[in-house]
């Protein structure tokens, strides 16, 4: 090739590379004025050739940064630097505004001088900034949730990294002797009574009991799920020795078969504990005492009595007098005389009881109080049958009265106990409701580890925008059900829309999330209902409508709610696979035991209608009138 040609054939070469370029290319002379630009300058610019040759390079710039970039070109012109980088934002001929990574250099002349030309080489990296800007606001929310959630969140390292292949026993060991605090935020450190800058840096030995046979076990599920356990208990001692129940969640990290550390979410349940253990408690000394109760009918804490109406004498066992703590007063005295001992707040429902008996419910039941001479007041329970003659006139009455004293004591603190029970378990509900469940503080975690790792180790640009899409839709998952999570437990729209709203309310938005068709149905409702038994029957509707969306089979539910006379009425029916109920009642399963105790709470019942096979229907009663006994008896 001569050298006359190489020139020609270079100047082409040129002029293609300049055409076909994928970056943007320009020339410029030392004031800044564009005198050529190549069709990818002009595409990413939005401009053609000849609008761009001419225009200064400022036109077209963020003002912002174009302070800066004239400054390096000043010294470049002057020939302080012979080229210069930069990112800087451009504005496009409509209006938009892109990023763009600016190469600039000042072209030499032919005897090794410089020339009065100036060549620019952009690169958009519009969609990396995005990328990056995304990727530090998903950091800064996540700290931000670290720092306000109540729930306590850490980040446990290991002094030296844990072989996965190790024996069990000393991988156990290793991990609960070995760990240490690496980072936590205030709730968690609140939790033991420190501030985090306290907590970070101590060994868990430090705040854990590692010989407890609990955390053991703990630690051993750990190891076996993968390094991964969702919502198990471990048993620990605060600073001030007071010992404390938490939940935990954890997940930990792995690198080349080397466990490096553990992140977690840690929520203190001891007070919900302490309440259940008091419950288990009441409701032994409540066995305890109908043990006694029946004990004590044997050895004569009750006696029997007939009444005859038309002389209304009652004739009553010798053990009436001793009972009521009676000396020299006969065993039969008139129904009248007796019931100047009734309580005053119960001789109401003691005088009328005798209007309901009729010679088809010819038996009844009723407990009063009874004042006894001493000025002790004790309870009877009373249980009677009636006899009529042919005309429908009663003739008389036999009977049982027990002293159901204690029965009645036991009761009240049960009551006292699982209101307060009820109570902690309502605020749980509240603040799950207004905060996060664990599950989504689990899934937050291993989003902000997903962060951490593609922070540390970013890979090319199209992996960055592909993960970062994937982490935006994780949040955006969690958000929604976030939201679909505080609808379900939130139960303000009782107090201000009425329970059959509420009630339509969920059932719609259950049967949605459930794919469950509902039916619900209201009428002859009194207004208002008490916040007591509203709150009781809607928690009735939340239990039964989860367990037959569980356990039924069936995608058909069917809900009734409705008033009768002095009692409210709730149902809950499906025709799907039915079970046990009672000795789904012995095992405590399906929530039946809560059901009841809050129904107990507002004076009402639960009756259950199911077969293996062959549907359930859930009925709750509760009396209108608080205080009001719905069951009479004479005596």
């Amino acid at each position: 090739m001569s050298s006359q040609t190489l020139p020609a054939q270079a100047k082409q070469l040129f002029r293609y590379l300049f055409e076909q370029a994928s970056l943007g290319i320009a020339v410029e002379d030392l004031e800044g004025k564009l005198l050529l630009a190549n069709p990818a300058l002009c595409s990413m610019l939005g401009y053609r050739e000849n609008e761009l040759c001419g225009m200064s390079c400022s036109e077209f710039a963020n003002p912002e940064d174009s302070q800066n970039d004239w400054a390096l070109f000043q010294q470049l012109r002057a020939g302080v630097i012979d080229q210069y980088s930069l990112e800087k934002r451009y504005v496009r001929k409509d209006g938009a505004q892109l990023w763009g990574h600016l190469n600039v250099s000042r072209l030499k002349s032919g005897n090794g001088g410089s020339s009065s030309l100036v060549f620019a080489f952009v690169e958009d990296i519009t969609e990396r900034k995005r990328a990056e800007e995304a990727l530090k606001r998903n950091e800064s929310n996540y700290r931000l949730f670290v720092a306000q959630s109540s729930e306590g969140i850490f980040c446990q390292e290991l002094e030296r990294p844990i072989p996965v292949d190790l024996p069990e026993d000393e991988q156990v060991q290793r991990i609960l002797h070995e760990s240490y605090m690496a980072e936590c935020n205030d709730a968690l450190a609140r939790m033991y009574g420190m501030s985090p800058t306290d907590f970070v840096g101590k060994r868990l030995t430090e705040t854990l009991d590692a010989e407890n046979p609990i955390n053991i076990e703990l630690t051993r599920d750990y190891i076996r799920g993968g390094y991964r356990v969702v919502d198990r208990e471990s048993h620990e001692v605060d600073p001030q020795g007071n010992p404390k129940v938490f939940l935990n969640s954890m997940i930990g990290i792995v690198e080349n078969n080397m466990l490096l550390r553990t992140w977690g979410i840690q929520r203190d349940i001891t007070d919900r504990r302490q309440a259940e253990q008091a419950r288990v408690h009441a409701e032994q000394a409540l066995r305890e005492s109908e043990q006694r109760f029946r004990l004590a009918t044997q050895a004569g804490k009750m006696y029997a009595y007939e009444w005859d109406i038309a002389s209304d004498m009652v004739v009553r066992s010798e053990e009436y007098a001793k009972i009521l703590g009676l000396t020299g007063v006969p065993t039969s005295e008139t129904r009248h005389q007796f019931s100047s001992r009734v309580h005053p707040d119960d001789l109401a429902n003691f005088n009328a009881a005798v209007a309901d008996l009729t010679p088809e419910n010819p038996t009844t039941q009723i407990s009063y109080r009874v004042l006894r001479p001493d000025g002790a007041v004790i309870w009877l329970e009373k249980s009677g049958r009636a006899f009529f003659a042919e005309e429908g006139k009663m003739l008389r009455m036999i009977g049982i009265v027990a002293d159901i004293t204690e029965r009645k004591l036991a009761e009240v603190a049960l009551a006292n106990v699982s209101h307060r029970l009820i109570e902690a378990q309502e605020q749980e509900r509240t603040r799950i409701a207004r905060e996060l469940h664990d599950d989504f503080a689990q899934r937050l975690a291993l989003l902000a580890v997903e962060l951490e790792q593609l922070h540390q180790d970013p890979p090319n640009l199209l992996e960055v925008i592909r993960r970062v899409g994937e982490l935006q839709k994780q949040t955006s998952e969690i958000a929604i059900d976030i939201q679909a999570l505080s609808h379900e437990l939130h139960s303000a729209k009782l107090q201000y829309l009425g329970i059959a709203t509420a009630m339509r309310s969920f059932c719609q938005e259950f049967g949605e999330q459930t794919k469950v068709k509902i039916d619900f149905r209201s009428h002859d409702l009194p207004a208002p209902l008490s916040p007591d038994i509203s709150l009781c029957l809607f928690r009735v509707l939340q239990e039964a409508l989860h367990n037959s969306a569980k356990h039924s089979g069936v995608r058909h539910v069917e809900v009734q709610l409705w008033g009768a006379s002095d009692e409210v009425h709730l149902t809950v029916g499906d025709s799907g696979a039915g079970f046990d109920s009672e000795a789904a009642k012995r095992t405590q399963g399906l929530g039946l035991i809560s059901m009841e105790e809050r129904l107990k709470l507002v004076e009402g019942t639960l009756s259950i209608e199911s077969q293996p096979r062959r549907g359930t229907t859930i009925h709750a009663r509760v009396p209108l009138s608080s205080g009001t006994h719905s069951m009479r008896a004479a005596g």
